[in-house]
């Protein structure tokens, strides 16, 4: 199967740089999928799991927002951050998602109700993919 390459890169490094054969992530407007040969195309990510096949195999990483630039030579992402699952740490993960949840949940008026939305967003995301990668191991 053709591959196409891909960059993950985020303020603070590259993350990931590999021949893939396809890339699934979730654009400004839904799924896409990409493969070599993909069209011109610019959209922005919304957080979620980018998925990445390779051979018969699948990687993911977990990103919070950014843009994906394509080409029909090349994939690259550009987010804000980006974690494999075998980076997240769960306990830290959980502890954001409780005080997240505890925030919205109260009736503090100086509580940014849309950053804590986000944080929750996140933090659930987190947990989502390295709780899927200790199922496959």
């Amino acid at each position: 199967m053709r591959t196409v390459p891909l960059e993950i890169v985020t303020p603070d490094r590259l993350v990931y740089k590999d021949d893939v054969n396809m890339v699934i992530a979730r654009g400004g407007d839904g799924d896409l999928g990409v493969l070599r040969g993909h069209m011109p195309l610019m959209t922005t990510l919304k957080p979620g799991i980018v998925r990445i096949k390779k051979n018969n195999a699948e990687e993911q990483f977990v990103v919070t927002s950014g843009f994906m630039d394509v080409t029909p030579e090349r994939v690259v992402i550009l987010a804000d951050t980006a974690e494999s699952p075998q980076e997240i740490d769960v306990d830290r993960a959980r502890a954001a998602k409780e005080r997240a949840e505890k925030r919205l949940a109260g009736k503090d008026d100086s509580v940014d109700v849309e950053r804590a939305k986000k944080a929750l967003e996140r933090a659930e995301l987190r947990l989502k993919a390295a709780l899927q990668k200790n199922k496959a191991i």
